[in-house]
């Protein structure tokens, strides 16, 4: 009878892992935030190169979820390579405001619909510090959730 309260405590702590998950995942930009950057130079000149904190080097190879907007990029939309924003259009790294840590490229397994709704991903984490013409975070062998 003693063990009762123990026995009470494990269902509780094992139905609240779930949420625990999900609440990781809707944090995913927050984490992404905890980068700074070093100058560098190449062969064009001065570039800040990422320096990526340790929770977020953890986060590497792991499968998250990232919510926010479609941007198209180069005038066009492409439905299996897209780049998400955390910030709607107005607001985008590309437009003006947030920093390169508020995007990421996402490469989808199969292509979608362009809508200026918000939209939700699944995807393997990969982060690059060292080419230039990519984002610096890139989430490969997504899938589309809404």
């Amino acid at each position: 009878m003693k063990n009762i309260p123990y026995f009470i405590l494990l269902i509780g702590f094992l139905g609240i892992l779930p949420f625990q998950t999900n609440a990781q995942n809707d944090n995913v930009w927050r984490n992404l935030s905890e980068v700074s950057y070093k100058i560098s130079e190449d062969n064009f000149g001065e570039l800040y190169v990422p320096v990526f904190s340790d929770k977020i080097k953890n986060l590497e190879g792991t499968v998250v979820e990232a919510d926010g907007y479609i941007i198209p990029f180069e005038g066009m939309f492409k439905p299996e390579h897209i780049i998400l924003s955390s910030l709607p259009l107005a607001e985008c790294f590309f437009c003006g405001s947030g920093g390169p840590e508020t995007v990421m490229e996402v490469m989808l397994s199969d292509p979608i619909k362009y809508t200026s709704k918000r939209v939700k991903v699944r995807g393997k984490l990969q982060l690059n510090s060292n080419d230039p013409e990519k984002l610096m975070y890139i989430l490969t062998e997504a899938t589309l959730l809404n």
